[in-house]
């Protein structure tokens, strides 16, 4: 793939992920609930840390990592703002934090052992892997709160297509079947996601309809 065509992939994945970011904080404040999955939190928090300052990647990439990072400590904010409540009234605070704090450490060891462990300065395995879980996570975050309480089909759309964009420039540029393999389940997941959230949309959308 030409340099200069990756580049304006490499962008674009940059904005569109932005774009998502940014829907799920103004959904997040909108709606006083997460809009992003604890475990989805503490992989991208540790991922856009460890390729922004302990790894650093070259040129434009960087810029996106810390504005990436910069946007996911708002939705960890309100994360630990808001997401308590889902764990039930009768759980100590100290476990709530406790739980939170575990996970992000084994979040940042995982992709610090994936770079090692594959050699990948870069952390695309990591980075695909962990955008495959993000995308089951919201599927099962929409089926438990049973509601679009946090998120929307806005958020959504933006992040099938931010996913499918660098899927496409590595699937070009960078020849792995597992990265493939993840892309292709990643898009899967999304779409099943979308549609649910759709669902869900047209559904309320009627009851408001009915009720007008």
């Amino acid at each position: 793939m030409d340099n200069f065509l990756f580049l304006i992939l490499q962008i674009l994945t940059g904005l569109l992920w932005s774009i998502t970011y940014i829907l799920i904080i103004k959904q997040g404040f909108r709606d006083k609930a997460s809009g992003m999955p604890m475990a989805a939190i503490c992989a991208n928090i540790s991922w856009e840390f460890i390729f922004s300052f302990v790894y650093p990647h070259e040129g434009i990439q960087r810029i996106i990592n810390i504005i990436w990072f910069t946007l996911d400590i708002i939705i960890m904010v309100q994360y630990l703002k808001f997401g308590r409540k889902e764990f039930g009234k009768n759980i100590p605070i100290k476990f709530f934090y406790s739980v939170f704090l575990l996970t992000l450490t084994l979040s940042f060891s995982i992709i610090i052992a994936t770079v090692y462990e594959f050699n990948d300065l870069e952390g695309k395995y990591a980075a695909f892997a962990q955008n495959l879980m993000m995308s089951v996570l919201f599927i099962a975050l929409l089926v438990k709160r049973r509601s679009m309480k946090g998120q929307s089909i806005y958020i959504a759309f933006f992040k099938m297509i931010g996913s499918f964009i660098p899927a496409l420039a590595f699937y070009f540029y960078f020849s792995s079947v597992l990265i493939n393999l993840f892309s292709a389940a990643t898009f899967l997941f999304d779409l099943i996601y979308f549609a649910l959230l759709y669902n869900q949309f047209r559904k309320k959308e009627e009851c408001f309809a009915m009720n007008k």
